[in-house]
Order: structure tokens, then C-alpha cells, then sequence
């Protein structure tokens, strides 16, 4: 077999069980990875009573993880495109559970330390190659969706860990331990993994052909019994195979326009939206607030999470992408801002609300926009590169926040974030390619029947 004609043969195929049953998988590691990614930010006020933790501590902390993500995302992109996007998922997801159970155990801030940054490293690594099974495993005109879908659900970690913590913090002086304790559990992604199948696109660009054709046969057979009889594909067509992408690939122009755009969408991202998740807490127990207030609050903001992904769901596959991350990211501007400017319990919830419910739909939006910038050979190594520094960069935000706040006060914080968040707006607006016209042309030739069938 010279070609197993994998985009076509996966793109005129209905949403079946097999598509559910992948969603419910990577939801699953979507939920303890937007689980684990708090547990830091949610203990810290409580840390800095018993350890005496200072908020430049808390910055160090954050800031290193965010290190250990940018290395996850670059280690990502290699092990997705060496070892297959499935056993990346795997092991990536067994990775951030692994640490965060060892967090558990951590005597001191530099301990705990160490643990965030290895946890973080396998977060990053997992949601990179997460995007990039989704991409590749369904339809062209039903991916951008079903990211928001994954999104939908895994996002439901992030209330459900703050309204832990709300809980389970104040009790005693050991309880913050159990927060960590629960972003372990994603360890049992492992009960899932039968159920997927590797990237028939990945063996493809490959060059097995016969793996590729085997898997593709067995889901065919899969959504056949669901569905009843599958279209015809369209023939294939040739393309010329190409060794593992060097790094250097990322300068050829095709490629260096789209990963400086994912970028400057990653950093300003990273930057706006764990500047605000990462220090609401300690930062309103530092202006007056009790922490289990603080903490309470900010969990009922992050209610709102699971909203905005069910909103980036409604609009990501009927509108232009580009557009909806410029009108989502301007508005998270404007409720952060007014965030900052409050301190009235009732609007702080109200505007972290909406920050919470309209980021969530950006980063979902921005998770199935990202891998379209890329063919199939720099489709990882792209996302990966694009995304891993997006979180590197935050490894100066706390250490910004935390100047800021030291120095000119609270609402100043509130202010460069706001800020954050309009660059990458702008740069969008300006320099974003436009993708919805190749996914109508994709879905259109995926449903007609081939002129020489």
C-alpha cells in the first residue's frame, strides 16, 4: 500500500460512539490537568500562614513552573512526533499525576517547589499533545468543536478543585496537603487508554501505510456499526514523505509567520489569564479578605469556566476563529480590569465570573485555531514550540505581578493584565490567517462522492 489516505477516510466520517468514547478519554486528562494547575494557587494563602511564605515565595514558585511547562511543551512535540500522539497522552497525563502525589509529601516551600515545577512540566506537555490527538483524530469540520467539547468538560477540574480547597484548606493545618492529593487522580487515565486508537495521521506521515490503513479500518468498522454504511472517500493524494522536522524548520516561511502569531497568542494568554488565576487568592488575602473568603470567592468565579468552553463550542466551527478570539480576548480585558477595581464581594465575583467564563472559551478557541496554522510535519513541532513558550514567558509575569504590587499596589496588577490581553488581541486582529474557508472547503470535498468512484 503506497498511501492509506487517512485525511479523507477520517473526515467524511459521522460523529459516532468511537468519537464519544475518545472525547470522554481526553476529557478525563483535560479535567485533572485544569484540576492540577490551580492546586498551588488555591493553597498559597494558607501556606503563607504556616510556612511564613512570602508573596515573592509564591512568585519564585510560579514562576519556575511555568519554566517546567515551557520544557514539558518542547519535550511534547518530540515525544508525540517520536513515540506516537496516544502514548504521549499517556505517559504525559501518568507523568503530572505522578508528581502531583509526591507533592503531597513536601516539607518546605523549595520542596514543593521542585514537585510544582515537575508537575507542570508533564500539565503543558499533555495539554500539547492533547490538542494535537484531537486535530488529528476528527473530522476537519467537527475538530474546533469537539476542542471546545473537551475543554467544556475538563475545564469543570478548575470550580471543582477551588471549591475543594475552599473546603478542605481551612481545617486544619495539614488538610492543604488533600488538594494535591486529588490532582493526583488523574494517574487513573490509565482505566482509558484500550479505548483510543493511535493518529492514523501520525503512522501516515510516517510512512506505515499498513498501520495506518489497520487502524483506519478499525475505526471505520466502529463508526460502521454505529452508523450504518460510510460514504465513500476521496481518492488520495500523493504527498511526498518528509524525515522527523528539525527545529530549524520553524525559520522556513511557511512556518515562521504562524508560530511568531501563536506566540505572541500563547505569551499574552499565559500571561493574562495565570497572572489573575495564580494571585486572585493571595492577593485578596493580602487587601483584608480571611483566606477561606478568599478562596471561596475566587471558587465561585471559576464556575464560570465551563460556561465560556460551552460557548467557544457554540461559535468555534460557525464563525471566522480569529474573530472570536479577538472579540473574547477584548472582553476579557475590559471584566479584568473591572475586576481589579472592586472591592465589593458581589462585582468581584461578577467580573471573575466573566473572566473566568470568556478566557476559558479563548483558550478553546485558541487550542483548536493553533494545530490549523500547520501542516501534518509541523503540526507538533509548531504547537509545541508556540505554546511551550507561551508559558515560559510566564516565568517572568509573577515576578512582574508581584514588583507591581509591591510597588504601586493592588489595581496596577489589574492594569498591566488588562493590557496583556489587548496586545494579543491586536496582534490577532492584525496579523491572524483566517481558517474557516479551508474547513468549509475541507467538510464539502470530505462529503462529495470521488468523480472516479
Amino acid at each position: 500500500m503506497q498511501h492509506s489516505n487517512a485525511a479523507n477516510r477520517l473526515d467524511r466520517l459521522p460523529i459516532s460512539r468511537f468519537h464519544k468514547t475518545t472525547l470522554v478519554a481526553v476529557s478525563f486528562a483535560y479535567f485533572f490537568e485544569f484540576a492540577d494547575i490551580n492546586t498551588f494557587a488555591t493553597t498559597a494563602p494558607k501556606l503563607v500562614e504556616l510556612w511564613g511564605v512570602t508573596v515573592n515565595q509564591v512568585a519564585y514558585v510560579t514562576s519556575l513552573s511555568f519554566v517546567g511547562m515551557f520544557i514539558g511543551s518542547v519535550v511534547a512535540g518530540g515525544i508525540a512526533d517520536r513515540w506516537g500522539r496516544k502514548r504521549a497522552l499517556t505517559w504525559t497525563t501518568l507523568w503530572f499525576g505522578a508528581f502531583s502525589f509526591l507533592t503531597v509529601f513536601s516539607w518546605d516551600i523549595v520542596s514543593l517547589g521542585v514537585f510544582r515545577v515537575l508537575t507542570s512540566a508533564g500539565l503543558s506537555a499533555m495539554t500539547v499533545v492533547a490538542v494535537i490527538y484531537i486535530s488529528e483524530l476528527y473530522p476537519a469540520a467537527k475538530r474546533g468543536k469537539f476542542q471546545a467539547y473537551a475543554i467544556v468538560i475538563g475545564i469543570c477540574g478548575t470550580p471543582a478543585t477551588n471549591l475543594i480547597a475552599s473546603f478542605v484548606v481551612p481545617v486544619n493545618d495539614w488538610s492543604w496537603r488533600l488538594v494535591f492529593l486529588w490532582g493526583s487522580l488523574g494517574i487513573l487515565f490509565v482505566l482509558f487508554t484500550r479505548q483510543l486508537k493511535e493518529s492514523p495521521r501520525w503512522y501516515e506521515s510516517r510512512g506505515e501505510y499498513a498501520r495506518a490503513d489497520a487502524v483506519l479500518r478499525d475505526i471505520e468498522a466502529r463508526v460502521a456499526a454505529d452508523k450504518g454504511a460510510l460514504p465513500d472517500a476521496l481518492p488520495p493524494v500523493e504527498r511526498v514523505r518528509h524525515a522527523k522536522a528539525p527545529l530549524r524548520i520553524l525559520l522556513q516561511k511557511k512556518y515562521l509567520a504562524p508560530t511568531a502569531l501563536l506566540v505572541v497568542l500563547w505569551v499574552t494568554q499565559t500571561i493574562g489569564f495565570f497572572g489573575y488565576s495564580s494571585w486572585a487568592p493571595t492577593l485578596l488575602a493580602n487587601e483584608g479578605f480571611s483566606v477561606e473568603k478568599s478562596i471561596f470567592y475566587v471558587a465561585l468565579t471559576t464556575v464560570g469556566a465551563p460556561l465560556g468552553s460551552f460557548l467557544a463550542a457554540l461559535v468555534t466551527d460557525r464563525f471566522e476563529r480569529k474573530w472570536c478570539l479577538v472579540a473574547f480576548g477584548t472582553v476579557i480585558a475590559a471584566c479584568g480590569l473591572l475586576y481589579g477595581l472592586t472591592f465589593n464581594p458581589v462585582l468581584i465575583v461578577v467580573f471573575g465570573f466573566l473572566v473566568n467564563m470568556f478566557e476559558r472559551g479563548y483558550t478553546a478557541l485558541a487550542y483548536a485555531y493553533s494545530p490549523e496554522l500547520f501542516d501534518t510535519r509541523g503540526r507538533a513541532l509548531g504547537t509545541g514550540i508556540s505554546y511551550g513558550l507561551g508559558r515560559l514567558s510566564n516565568a517572568a509575569g509573577p515576578l512582574i505581578i508581584a514588583a507591581l504590587y509591591n510597588r504601586t499596589g493592588y489595581e496596577s496588577v489589574f492594569y498591566f493584565i488588562a493590557g496583556t490581553w489587548m496586545v494579543g488581541a491586536v496582534a490577532l486582529a492584525v496579523f491572524g490567517p483566517r481558517t474557516r474557508k479551508a474547513r468549509l472547503e475541507a467538510a464539502a470535498a470530505a462529503r462529495a462522492e470521488p468523480a472516479n468512484a
